[in-house]
């Protein structure tokens, strides 16, 4: 059974995405990584310099090539489920699809504490990828969508790394 976790930025992922898939004795793909080994360049350089639309496209095409693997764990980039073709990919897919949600505070400082964010993640508004503004806005067209595409939620906002997989586990 595949395991694919959505989520918004800093919601834990990759790294919750990388516990998960030792303990189930699988692999980890994470598609924003696939995509910028790919590419040779960060997801902020691909926006700027190709755009969001091209970014999508990758996306897209990444997302459906993970889809056909079996027995993995699979971390999704936070707005891999805007395109309906994607969602719908989502949906008719066998994996199980867990929604990390975390409260927008608490992504704030994760995303805050990661010097990272700003070299390799583009802003989604004009407020900016360092504000609860962008998040709240954000979360608001995402979350639903999230909910649609998900066979499960796990509220992650208080739980370290290793206890969300300790429940994604029991969750299977």
């Amino acid at each position: 059974m595949s395991v694919v976790l959505i989520g918004y930025r800093g919601s834990g992922k990759t790294t919750i995405g990388k516990r998960l898939a030792s303990r189930l004795w699988q692999d980890f793909h994470d598609s924003d990584h696939r995509i910028t080994k790919s590419a040779g360049i960060s997801i902020a350089e691909i926006f700027a310099t190709r755009g969001e639309p091209h970014f999508r496209d990758l996306e897209a095409a990444t997302v459906s090539d993970l889809l056909k693997l079996d027995d993995v764990v699979i971390a999704l980039g936070g707005g891999a489920i805007l395109r309906p073709e994607t969602q719908a990919l989502l949906k008719s897919s066998p994996h199980r699809r867990i929604y990390l949600r975390c409260e927008p505070d608490v992504l704030l400082q994760r995303l805050s504490a990661d010097p990272d964010t700003a070299a390799s993640r583009p802003a989604l508004t004009p407020a900016g990828t360092d504000s609860l503004e962008e998040i709240n806005t954000v979360l608001t067209t995402r979350e639903p969508i999230y909910r649609d595409v998900m066979t499960a939620e796990l509220e992650v906002t208080h739980l370290t790394p290793e206890e969300a997989a300790t429940y994604i586990v029991r969750l299977l």
